[in-house]
């Protein structure tokens, strides 16, 4: 309940501290005219109508969104399981449980960071950008 207590507490400060720029840089992007949707005139009303290629609209913004979400969700595992060190007070399954939060934080930003290296350093070798979904289109 502590630890809850003390994080609940640092959350202003977070925010406080967080750069307004960055933050409309992960919001969705609005669907490209003519690549994601095409207008279509029906009965005098124009309707925009979903192409194969608003997947790659999608999957863009889904993954502009969970990324910064799990580099949250690791810092946050980070700081629970600091908490859950410091305030084991000796008890060994609590110190066994936070060195283990510990751990799965740890790795969760090396396997983070290790795909974001190897997707990079395919692109360096193959000149590929494999990190920009696209689905070929008539545009």
């Amino acid at each position: 309940m502590k630890t809850f207590i003390i994080i609940l507490s640092l959350l202003p400060t977070l925010s406080l501290s967080a750069a307004p720029a960055l933050a409309q840089e992960f919001l969705p992007q609005p669907w490209t005219p003519n690549r994601c949707v095409q207008e279509v005139t029906v009965d005098g009303q124009t309707i925009e109508v979903a192409t194969i290629q608003g997947f790659e609209c999608l999957f863009i913004n889904i993954v502009r969104i969970l990324t910064p979400i799990a580099g949250l969700a690791m810092f946050v595992m980070l700081i629970v399981g600091s908490f859950q060190l410091l305030t084991s007070g000796g008890d060994a399954k609590a110190v066994q449980k936070a060195k283990a939060t510990l751990t799965y934080a740890i790795a969760g930003i090396v396997i983070f960071l290790g795909i974001w290296f190897v997707l990079r350093l395919i692109q360096t070798i193959t000149g590929v950008d494999v990190t920009k979904f696209e689905i070929p289109g008539p545009l």
